[in-house]
């Protein structure tokens, strides 16, 4: 209320105004009487008059105001349209819901509603819609739209018609649509790229890196048998629009096949990535008495079949001619030291020698070495 400037104008103003309405003083000149309503709710909705009583004649101005909310969901998913007046009990009310002006949402009257007696609901959305029987008495009008597609994305309006002034709220719905690969599937996030970022013959450093994710996806490092490596590391996360980009890092001692999986819960996807990571088996307990060069290095249980087996093979030959003796020898030329990023491991693998050697003892006492055997 404005009166000539009078502060005691307005002392009648509803306790739901206060501090929040404003008018433009400077404007008043040239016959302004607007007024600005800060932070507004859905609660202020509803038909404004401007009165001038005191003109001749006497003149009213009546302005609808519409605060409008925004509901975004996903396809698929359930939609509460919120629609709420706190000071009435709309048990024995009436409201209604269009959509976009035109198409009948729902319907409540006096306790029946578009789900039982009442008629006239648009084919779209019957036995879709429900309202909230138990908060009527709160006067909460709200209703739920189940498994909502994006046909539902409109303008919806919760109308009042009896209530003086007639009252209408608007709730926007925009239904977000999932896009889906060309065989009809979500795609969730891209499949994970694995890097070694360091090694030595002791441990590797791995690092997976997600690029892109949406929803936010679980990240995680496991080995071959399944079990969640709990060593994991450096697990960094930073989003962008609304799509997420994850590095996790995990330090291994073991040689083993490892695997970095995404997993996407909310839209039941996951993808994966694998790497096959080779650590050196430190072998001063055996080597040295298989070659007493101590640089030689015996790498995996595997190869250990394989020496023994040559051994014994001489060994059945040393048998059958005692003058024989059976020598093991290191080739020095073998591969190099062995890398995590090799994909043949034979080429990884010092070569191993064993040559047998015989000599025949002649009559005169002399020995002659036969010629060299070709290593086995």
């Amino acid at each position: 209320m404005y009166d000539a400037g009078d502060s005691k104008a307005n002392r009648g103003q509803d306790q739901q105004f206060k501090g929040r309405v404003s008018h433009f003083p400077d404007q008043l000149m040239n016959g302004n009487a607007s007024i600005e309503i800060q932070n507004t709710k859905v609660t202020d909705s509803g038909i404004y008059s401007c009165i001038f009583p005191r003109l001749q004649p006497r003149q009213t101005f009546n302005i609808e105001l519409v605060v409008g909310v925004k509901v975004v969901v996903e396809e698929d998913s359930d939609a509460v349209l919120p629609c709420l007046i706190n000071t009435e009990d709309l048990t024995g009310k009436t409201f209604h819901w269009k959509k976009d002006g035109q198409k009948e949402v729902f319907f409540y009257e006096a306790r029946s509603h578009s789900n039982n007696r009442l008629t006239g609901q648009d084919e779209q959305f019957i036995d879709r819609v429900s309202h909230f029987q138990d908060q009527l008495m709160n006067g909460n009008a709200s209703i739920k739209i189940q498994n909502t597609k994006k046909a539902d994305s409109g303008i919806y309006s919760c109308i009042f018609p009896h209530l003086q002034p007639r009252q209408t709220f608007k709730i926007e719905l925009v239904v977000e649509q999932l896009l889906r690969d060309r065989s009809g599937e979500i795609p969730g996030a891209p499949k994970p790229i694995i890097t070694i970022l360091d090694a030595t013959k002791d441990w590797a450093l791995l690092q997976c890196v997600v690029r892109g994710a949406s929803p936010k996806p679980k990240v995680e490092w496991q080995d071959s048998s399944g079990n969640v490596w709990e060593t994991a590391e450096d697990h960094q996360v930073s989003e962008r629009r609304g799509s997420f980009y994850v590095t996790l890092n995990t330090n291994v001692t073991r040689t083993d096949r490892y695997r970095c999986n995404v997993t996407q819960e909310e839209i039941s996807h996951q993808t994966k990535a694998e790497t096959f990571v080779f650590i050196n088996v430190n072998p001063s307990s055996v080597s040295g008495k298989l070659c007493e060069d101590p640089s030689s290095k015996v790498v995996i249980g595997w190869l250990f079949g394989i020496v023994i087996g040559a051994v014994v093979l001489a060994a059945v030959q040393f048998g059958l001619v005692a003058s024989k003796r059976i020598t093991v020898t290191c080739n020095r030329g073998a591969a190099p030291e062995p890398t995590t990023t090799s994909n043949d491991l034979t080429k990884d693998t010092p070569l191993l020698q064993v040559g047998v050697t015989v000599d025949h003892q002649h009559q005169n006492g002399s020995s002659k070495a036969p010629p060299e055997t070709p290593p086995l």
